[in-house]
């Protein structure tokens, strides 16, 4: 989407319309594509930046924490996220692994870190060095982030274990839990907006 003052132009199709405020919730969408123009944001640069890093602070301890803690006969085993990458990586499931690795790690992080990236200048109201690569790759990123996914198939996983194991949920599925809500919130959060509320730093 492209602004230029007052204007608002579909990325999608270009039609060109008149920018007006939007009450909380409201949606603007594009009459002749249906793609959205325009959303209202609930929440201001600071309260973003706020949510990213308390995301970022839970997506660490998601990933040093264990999952859970299974236990047979006595015997217990505990392993994280990246415990169980390694083990389908050394039981041939290479492909999985990497999979697992890029879109439950990777994607999740360069998500967080670029948009705190960008949310860290936008709150002195200027644009961070690399501005337009950043909210390029906030775009390609966004859809390969699938925390959401990983959760509902854990508690599957967690629920059908329980027949046979005495299984322990760790801090890091609560950990998981938690930054599902949070990714949710910021992926519902419009970065495009930072183009109106930043400027140009001055050389």
């Amino acid at each position: 989407m492209q602004r230029t003052q007052n204007l608002i132009v579909c990325e999608h199709c270009d039609s060109v319309y008149r920018r007006r405020s939007l009450a909380r919730g409201e949606v603007a969408d594009c009459v002749v594509c249906g793609a959205v123009l325009d959303r209202h944001q609930w929440l201001g640069v600071d309260a973003q930046f706020a949510l990213i890093f308390a995301a970022l602070i839970v997506f660490v301890i998601a990933n040093v924490s264990p999952i859970v803690t299974l236990g047979l006969s006595g015997m217990k085993a505990a392993t994280t996220l990246w415990g169980a990458v390694i083990a389908m990586w050394n039981d041939g499931a290479q492909i999985v692994a990497f999979l697992s690795a890029m879109t439950l790690f990777f994607f999740p992080l360069g998500q967080i870190l670029i948009f705190g990236w960008v949310l860290w200048f936008a709150r002195k109201g200027i644009r961070a060095p690399g501005f337009p690569l950043a909210m390029s790759a906030l775009v390609r990123v966004k859809p390969w982030s699938m925390i959401e996914v990983f959760m509902l198939g854990t508690l599957v996983a967690v629920v059908k274990a329980h027949t046979y194991f005495d299984v322990v949920p760790g801090a890091g599925i609560w950990a998981f839990g938690f930054l599902t809500l949070l990714v949710t919130v910021f992926s519902s959060l419009d970065p495009r907006e930072l183009w109106d509320l930043t400027a140009e730093a001055e050389a």
